[in-house]
């Protein structure tokens, strides 16, 4: 959370709302905001959607490549918190125990692993990772750090629920404010793959905006990769408010089809392989 800033920070990151499409929101999920994974999960499957967020389900299975990220992820961020708290920085030892607590509350039965992959594989690539991250000029922070996995919310749009999220990183130097996403990636990220994967920080970086009045805002991927030898990429992009209106229509057409209970399967060789729903989706009829 957010340590050394003022007290008018906090409003900003986490307002009391009044939107009345929480509500509604409320009504459909139980939660009274939308998150960026639930947009994602529409916009990949909408049925996916509604086992998850209306259904309320259980997924049958969870993919390793999850459970892998979410621990590198936990990892990384502690390297950071131990920065922002200005406490020692964690090494290698402390960053695979933070990495291993992601795999705790699985059901070993329940993950789906790739046919060449092992749990000791997948630690040791994890190591791997871990150290080339530690010896990266991301370990360090430009600047000073805002938040760690920092909660934000707000309204996006009239008429559609508020967003919630969590940023993985916000940081800030003399002119600018960054919104850093932690991925993990297969390989070297293309800067399709950048522009593609950007609508999420748009969104943050809109509700970040009110922090730092006057900032460049900008966002920044942190993209560590999982080959043999791995990478610690960083795509930084100014961002674009052409894109940000863009992204922002795209989110309130998601928004009308899931208040008009638009809900159906979208078959895909990406998408459905590793899907925790495939004796749900198999068993619907409409």
């Amino acid at each position: 959370m957010i340590a050394g800033v003022g007290e008018a920070l906090l409003p900003v990151l986490t307002p009391a709302s009044t939107n009345p499409a929480n509500e509604i929101a409320k009504r459909l999920t139980g939660r009274d905001y939308m998150s960026w994974s639930a947009l994602s999960t529409f916009r990949t499957c909408p049925l996916k959607y509604k086992f998850r967020y209306i259904d309320g389900l259980p997924e049958e299975s969870v993919s390793s490549a999850l459970v892998f990220g979410t621990g590198i992820h936990t990892a990384v961020e502690q390297h950071y918190q131990a920065i922002l708290s200005g406490d020692p920085k964690p090494d290698l030892d402390a960053l695979m125990f933070a990495y291993r607590s992601a795999w705790l509350p699985h059901d070993p039965d329940a993950i789906q692993f790739g046919s060449t992959e092992t749990r000791a594989s997948l630690d040791a690539l994890a190591a791997r990772m871990l150290t080339a991250f530690l010896a990266s000029p991301a370990a360090s922070v430009q600047g000073r750090v805002l938040g760690v996995e920092e909660e934000i919310r707000g309204m996006l749009v009239e008429g559609v629920p508020d967003l919630y999220g969590r940023v993985d990183l916000l940081t800030e130097d003399s002119d600018t404010l960054v919104v850093t996403d932690i991925k993990t990636s297969r390989g070297k990220w293309s800067q399709e793959q950048v522009e593609d994967s950007g609508e999420q920080l748009l969104l943050y970086s809109h509700l970040a905006s009110e922090i730092s009045p006057g900032k460049k805002l900008t966002t920044r991927f942190l993209v560590l990769t999982k080959t043999k030898e791995p990478q610690i990429e960083e795509h930084v992009r100014e961002v674009n408010p052409v894109a940000v209106k863009r992204t922002l229509a795209g989110v309130e057409r998601v928004w009308r089809a899931i208040e008009s209970g638009v809900f159906y399967p979208a078959p895909s060789v990406m998408a459905c392989s590793g899907c925790g729903y495939r004796e749900a989706c198999r068993a619907w009829m409409g």
